[in-house]
Formats: C-alpha cells, structure tokens, sequence
C-alpha cells in the first residue's frame, strides 16, 4: 500500500525518467518519431511512449498489483480506465503533458503523476524537466515546490480579484457549438488569457498565485488529477460545471478551476451569459 514517504521516490522517478527519455529527444526528433493520434493538435513522440514504459514499470515493481493508467496504454486501449474510481491502489501517468509543444521544440512541456486510493486522489506531482523542479501536493498536507537542491516552499493560490482583472485559460476548443462560439467570445470579460497548451503549466501557474482559474472540457484523469488536487491543497476550489465534486474516473462534464467557491461561480456565469 501507499505510503506519503513514497513522494519523493515518485519524484525522482519522474526527474530521472526525463533525463533518460525526455530531454534527449527535445529538438532532435525525425518526423518518424512522431505520430497523429486524433488530429494535428493531437500528437505522440517516442519520448512519450518510452518515458512511459519506464515509469509504469518501476511503479509495477514497487507497488505490486497497483492499478496503472497511462495515457498513452490507454489511447491504444481505453478499457484500461475501467476502474480506477474503485481501485485499492492506482498511479495516473502523463509522460510528456503539452507533447504539441515538445514536438514543435517549444521548452513548455511536463511529467504528471497521481496517486489514487478508492477512488480518492491523495498525492499530485507534475515535474518541469527544464526549470528542473517539482509541484507536489499531498491530500490534507498542503502543496509545494521542491527544489533539485532539495529545499521547499509552499505555494498558495492568489486571492479573487474583480472578473475583469483575472487572468486564465479556457480551453473552448473542446467544447460543443454552440458553447464553442459563446464561451470563447466571453473571455474578452477577462483581463488576459493563458494558451499554454500544457495543462502541467496551467495548473502551475495557477496554484502558485500567477493566474486565477482554467475552464477545461475534457477531462482525461492523467491531464488533471495531479494538478486538481495539487490546486486543491494551495487552497483553491474546484467543481465541474454542474457543480458536483470531480473524482478518478470522470472524463467528461468540464471543469472549472478557480480560487474559491464564490468566483467560480461568477467565471461560469461569465463565460456562459447569452
């Protein structure tokens, strides 16, 4: 069974798989190396599918009969997500979050992680292989940034500005006509939005205070269980959009991130009026 010390032995394997996988590919992919899964915007490289491998076999190894989703096992298979909301022990894996931007030789890419227990998250890491450190969030411990010299500091969303002052990203492209065509000409609402294409980021930057809520519709477990609760732990409030909890297992209903209860209400009533 999971235990919380287990954090750091997950991060490091997260860094060192990156640095064996990741990293040496970055800029140096042929056009064999990477391949269309469900359109242009929609791409997998061998580094997504090795670095993969490499952290679904440790964790099998260290965690026998664990439960194991990795998104690209599951883009060749999409049974594998049967029963992660029920499992006694299962890891979520995201080799390589923002694989359009790794592809395009763009250095805003992540490796994300989660840990979930019948079907509760408890643990969240999304690791930058180039700013060479880590976002952690423990279930009921808070989260934080730990460093490669091993030092941590806490992080915290930012408090709620005016709706006209917060700055966020709403990943509209996803969404049915015609909520496409109204929720993406509402963001002029806002002061600024974030197109980072990299969820790892987005979460980032929100749970360290930077930016204020993200709107997405899709949601697969290893593009926001990590960050969810990670978000979560800085302090932040989160709720799909009819308003109910979002757990392991869902991949559908959208989500809205946002600093507290209050402004998530106004950023969907915002993004949403007619």
């Amino acid at each position: 069974m999971f235990d919380h010390h287990e954090i750091n032995w997950l991060a490091d394997l997260l860094s060192s798989t990156a640095d064996t996988e990741i990293l040496p590919r970055f800029r140096r992919l042929d056009s064999s190396d990477i391949r269309q899964k469900t359109s242009a915007a929609d791409l997998v490289t061998e580094a997504d599918i090795n670095s993969e491998k490499v952290i679904a076999a440790a964790l099998r190894e260290r965690f026998a009969g664990a439960m194991i989703v990795g998104e690209e096992a599951c883009s060749d298979n999409p049974v594998l997500l049967d029963g992660l909301s029920t499992a006694d022990l299962a890891f979520t894996i995201d080799p390589v979050d923002g694989t359009f931007n790794f592809a395009s030789g763009v250095p805003l890419f992540g490796v994300m992680l989660s840990v979930n227990i019948k079907g509760e998250t408890v643990a969240g890491i999304i690791y930058d292989p180039m700013g060479r450190d880590w976002l952690i969030g423990v279930k009921g411990a808070g989260s934080y940034v730990r460093r490669a010299d091993g030092s941590e500091h806490k992080v915290r969303v930012a408090d709620a500005p005016p709706l006209n002052q917060m700055t966020g990203c709403v990943s509209w492209q996803y969404l049915p006509e015609p909520d496409r065509t109204l929720v993406a000409g509402n963001q002029a609402k806002f002061l600024s939005h974030l197109g980072y294409r990299c969820a790892a980021h987005e979460y980032r930057v929100i749970a360290t205070g930077f930016a204020h809520f993200a709107v997405y519709n899709k949601l697969m477990p290893w593009d926001h269980l990590p960050g969810n609760l990670i978000h979560q732990e800085a302090g932040g409030y989160t709720a799909r959009l009819d308003g109910s909890a979002y757990k392991p297992g869902h991949v559908d209903g959208g989500l809205i991130v946002a600093p507290d209860a209050d402004s998530w209400k106004a950023i969907k009533q915002a993004l949403w009026q007619k």
